[in-house]
C-alpha cells in the first residue's frame, strides 16, 4: 500500500471496506488540487459531494452579518469534510479554504447512494463521523460558556499536536499552518488575548513559539490547562 493510499482507507468512508472494495470506490472518486488560500466552496453554494483529505491541511469556517468570521476546524490528511451534503444536497454550511497547497479526492452524492446499497456498513461508519461531528460541536460551545481564552487556547492547541505533531528530542513539534489571527478565531477570542496566553504558556516554560508552528515541552501541564 503506498503512503497516499494508506492516507486515504483511514477516513470513516473507507475503513470499512476490504481492499478490493475500497480500491473500486477509489477510482470513481475525482482528485482536486487547491493552492494555499484558495476557497473550495463557500457557505451558502449548493454542493453535494464530500472531501477526503490526501495532503495538505483545509480550514473550514463561517462568517457573520458584519463580517467576523470564526473557524470551526482545521483538517488534515485522512479527514473527511462535506459528507452532510450526501445526505442532504442544498447550500454549504461552511467555506472551506486551503491552509496550505492541498490534494483531495471528491465524491458525489450519486456516486455514493449505490455504495451505500451495497455496503451498510459504510453508512454506519459515516453516520458516526457526523455524530463526532456533533459532539465536537457541542463541546465547542460548552467550552464558550464555561472556559477562559488561555484554557481553549490550551486545548486547541493539545488537539493540533495530537493530529499533526511530531516527536522530538525536545517535546511535540506542531505545525499547524495557522497565522494568529486564524488560532483566535479557532478559539472564539481576540488576537491580543489569544497572543497573551500564549506568551504566558511560553513564560512558564510549556511551550516554545515558532511562527506558524509550536513546540510542547510540556504535554501535561498544557493538557491540564486545557480541561
Amino acid at each position: 500500500m503506498t503512503p497516499e493510499e494508506d492516507v486515504f482507507r483511514k477516513a470513516p468512508l473507507f475503513t470499512a471496506l476490504d481492499d478490493a472494495a475500497a480500491a473500486s470506490l477509489r477510482a470513481s472518486m475525482d482528485p482536486v488540487k487547491i493552492s494555499k488560500g484558495n476557497v473550495l466552496f463557500a457557505e451558502g453554494d449548493e454542493g453535494d459531494h464530500l472531501y477526503v483529505i490526501v495532503d495538505g491541511k483545509l480550514k473550514l469556517g463561517t462568517s457573520s452579518g458584519d463580517g467576523r468570521e470564526n473557524l470551526l476546524s482545521i483538517l488534515g490528511p485522512g479527514e473527511m469534510f462535506g459528507e452532510l451534503s450526501l445526505f442532504d444536497p442544498g447550500p454549504r454550511t461552511s467555506t472551506a479554504t486551503a491552509v496550505t497547497d492541498a490534494k483531495l479526492l471528491s465524491l458525489g452524492h450519486k456516486d455514493l447512494i449505490p455504495w451505500l446499497a451495497e455496503n451498510p456498513a459504510v453508512a454506519l461508519h459515516l453516520l458516526a463521523r457526523l455524530a463526532q461531528r456533533l459532539r465536537r460541536t457541542n463541546e465547542a460551545v460548552g467550552d464558550l460558556v464555561f472556559s477562559d481564552v488561555p484554557g481553549r487556547v490550551a486545548k486547541a492547541l493539545i488537539d493540533l499536536g495530537e493530529r499533526f505533531g511530531k516527536k522530538t528530542d525536545e517535546g511535540l513539534y506542531v505545525h499547524h499552518d495557522l497565522t494568529q489571527e486564524e488560532l483566535a478565531q479557532l478559539v472564539g477570542a481576540s488576537r491580543e488575548t489569544v497572543n497573551k496566553a500564549l506568551a504566558d504558556f511560553a513564560g512558564r516554560g510549556w511551550l516554545k513559539l515558532d511562527g506558524r508552528a509550536v513546540l510542547i515541552t510540556d504535554f501535561e501541564r498544557l493538557s491540564k490547562r486545557g480541561k
